[in-house]
């Protein structure tokens, strides 16, 4: 029997909880074939006649709405309001999502290729797998778990991912890029304090003037990373790999990152 609405929300609440494991913890309760989770009650023209009835002091609103699967590529939706939508597998390659909220959405195996989600909102949004390579996510404030996601070559100058330190009765709320490919991302002032990063890929990426306090790294592999400005204070870098690193003397707080020793450098 289909969950109500409210305990799905919930769940995808809980599932951003303190660590990837837990969220992978809290996925094993819910059945991710269903029905709720797997269609649509929408099309696509549906969806464009609600964006094109959108005005500024009214944006589109599909809260709640299962939209899993459907082609929305290149749609503009900014500004619209997909809180705790349904939009696993959905293709929205290339879409504008500017300013759009997307918290407590799923999006496991969504394709946003080359989306534009600038100033976006993605709160306890569950986003495993998601496909994100060339997608513009600066300024956009990202507490989903993102893990196995592919961010190749993605531009998230300024964004913050850093954990909610205000808000922690469900948790520590932050980014999870667990075993994310994030290969020549942009993310150049971005707030990744806190993020846990353990087995991601961040070759060649651009983490000038970045925040890693307290994030976790281990088994990351970070091959002809800059890291001008960037701050380890207190980064477990345990088994990551740091390979000719562009800027290394100009980084921050390297002395105080956790398990130095156990640093891969080649």
């Amino acid at each position: 029997m289909a969950r109500p609405a409210a305990v799905v929300i919930a769940w995808g609440m809980l599932a951003i909880m303190s660590s990837g494991a837990a969220a992978q913890d809290m996925m094993r309760h819910l059945d991710l074939t269903s029905p709720e989770m797997t269609s649509a009650e929408m099309t696509r023209a549906d969806v464009e006649a609600a964006i094109a009835a959108a005005t500024a002091a009214q944006p589109a609103d599909f809260t709640g709405k299962k939209l899993s699967g459907l082609d929305l590529s290149r749609l503009d939706l900014s500004g619209a309001i997909l809180r705790a939508a349904k939009l696993n597998k959905t293709n929205l390659a290339d879409a504008k999502l500017d300013r759009a909220v997307l918290d407590q959405a799923w999006l496991l195996g969504a394709d946003l290729s080359r989306a534009s989600l600038k100033g976006a909102k993605m709160f306890a949004a569950q986003m495993q797998r998601a496909r994100l390579d060339g997608a513009d996510l600066s300024g956009a404030r990202i507490a989903a778990d993102l893990t196995g996601a592919s961010l190749v070559g993605a531009v998230l100058i300024g964004a913050d991912l850093g954990a909610d330190m205000k808000n922690q009765s469900m948790g520590l709320m932050r980014a999870v890029l667990k075993s994310a490919n994030l290969d020549g991302a942009m993310l150049r002032d971005a707030d990744l304090s806190r993020v846990d990063l353990e087995f991601a890929r961040l070759n060649n990426a651009d983490l000038t003037n970045v925040s890693l306090r307290g994030a976790a790294l281990g088994g990351a592999t970070l091959v002809g990373v800059t890291i001008v400005g960037t701050d380890f204070l207190g980064a477990d870098l345990t088994a990551a790999r740091l390979v000719t690193p562009i800027g290394f003397a100009a980084a921050k707080n390297f002395d105080k990152a956790r398990n130095t020793d156990r640093l891969l450098r080649e």
